[in-house]
């Protein structure tokens, strides 16, 4: 039980670190509507989208099917791993982010927002949000309570041939 209070407490912990990191990108880009992170495969891990969750989880499960299409699409066309994805609509910007091995930075911008920030800023946040998400998932090493006990020595004596003996030729 204490196990699984310590996991709880640690994934609780990482969702407070991640939507914190989340609220401090929208406080530096005014012009974000919506700031969320997923799993890879469509769950929200925590957002920032004006107390609408059902936009938080039809967002997410959306950037996973993207997602999905732009890893097909940089391994199809030889440029490696998934990054970023940019979608400009009349209304403004969806941007998704990779962040660490298992999650995902979206963003909903308005359509005057400065791109080039938008990219820095986001680069920078799912580069945290990664590294806090990745520590989340990673089982805790603890160290064994005693040492591992070696393996004991055979104890069959070696086998003993007796030299071979050749005479000497003269």
């Amino acid at each position: 039980m204490t196990k699984t209070r310590t996991a709880a407490h640690a994934h609780a912990e990482a969702q407070a670190q991640v939507l914190g990191e989340l609220r401090r990108l929208r406080a530096r880009l005014p012009q974000l509507t919506g700031a969320l992170a997923a799993s890879a495969d469509g769950l929200v891990l925590a957002h920032d989208t004006g107390g609408d969750t059902g936009i938080a989880e039809g967002v997410a499960a959306l950037t996973a099917a993207a997602l999905g299409v732009a890893q097909r699409l940089t391994d199809a066309t030889g440029q490696g791993g998934f990054r970023e994805l940019l979608v400009r609509g009349e209304e403004g910007y969806v941007a998704t982010y990779a962040a660490g091995g298992s999650a995902v930075l979206t963003l909903l911008a308005e359509p005057r927002v400065n791109v080039g920030r938008l990219h820095l800023e986001a680069r920078r946040s799912s580069a945290r949000i990664g590294s806090v998400v990745d520590a989340a998932l990673v089982p805790q090493q603890r160290p064994p309570a005693r040492p591992p006990i070696p393996p004991r020595p055979s104890h069959t004596p070696p086998s003993h041939t007796p030299p071979s003996h050749t005479p000497k030729e003269a």
